[in-house]
């Protein structure tokens, strides 16, 4: 009898340890099109998504986020949303004005533990014509950073190092330039990261609507699925 109750117990713990190991964490370092009224960042003034209606799009819920859709719908779990709404790449933002104190660059080591990590990003750079700089892969100043080129390429190579071991994607959001699209794909390349371009993604205000977000989720794992 106590052979076979150990036996029960063994096979319970392993059961469990295997549910555990197959939920990974996933962390993201986003913008608007990640953020979500009182989830995300607790001031609502850098949020563009909100649970009430405001003339913006028709997603009035967390759950109709992208990123809620796919950790919910492929058993993974949230380790941090790093996202703040209007954010870019570099440290140039709309206006001209100096983003440094929110863009990617910045935010880009306070993502947790996680297993995978999604840096959505590039819109806001394209939308607000940030510089687009030279490609640069090294030795960056503080004033390279000013441009999207040599910042995305710093934001790659440092996130490589500081998270080991962590698979990280770049997801490259469809209808943004084509100097935007060819610098971002040639970034990836070079530094081996995955970049999963979205296409056809239905949007409102220019920022995914309800199908839009549900596009994004379904694109997202149609590329894991394949690589």
């Amino acid at each position: 009898m106590k052979t076979r109750t150990l036996l029960f117990l063994f096979c319970l713990l392993s059961c469990s340890l295997s549910f555990a190991q197959s939920s990974k964490s996933i962390s993201i370092l986003g913008d608007s099109y990640s953020t979500f009224e009182g989830y995300l960042q607790p001031d609502t003034n850098f949020v563009w998504y909100f649970a009430s209606p405001k003339n913006q799009t028709d997603v009035t819920s967390v759950r109709e986020t992208w990123w809620h859709k796919f950790i919910k719908e492929n058993n993974y779990r949230l380790c941090v949303n790093n996202s703040f709404s209007g954010s870019t790449i570099c440290n140039t933002g709309y206006r001209k004005e100096d983003y440094s104190d929110r863009s990617f660059i910045t935010r880009m080591k306070k993502l947790g533990n996680p297993d995978i990590i999604f840096i959505f990003g590039a819109t806001n750079d394209c939308w607000a014509k940030s510089p687009i700089g030279e490609y640069q892969y090294e030795n960056w100043a503080k004033k390279d950073l000013y441009s999207f080129r040599p910042a995305l390429a710093c934001l790659l190579s440092n996130m490589i190092d500081y998270y080991p071991n962590v698979k990280i994607y770049f997801i490259l959001n469809s209808e943004l330039t084509n100097e935007i699209n060819e610098s971002t794909k040639a970034i990836c390349a070079h530094y081996k990261i995955d970049c999963i371009e979205l296409h056809n993604i239905e949007k409102k205000s220019g920022h995914p609507s309800i199908a839009g977000m549900a596009e994004i989720s379904k694109q997202i794992k149609e590329y894991l699925e394949k690589n």
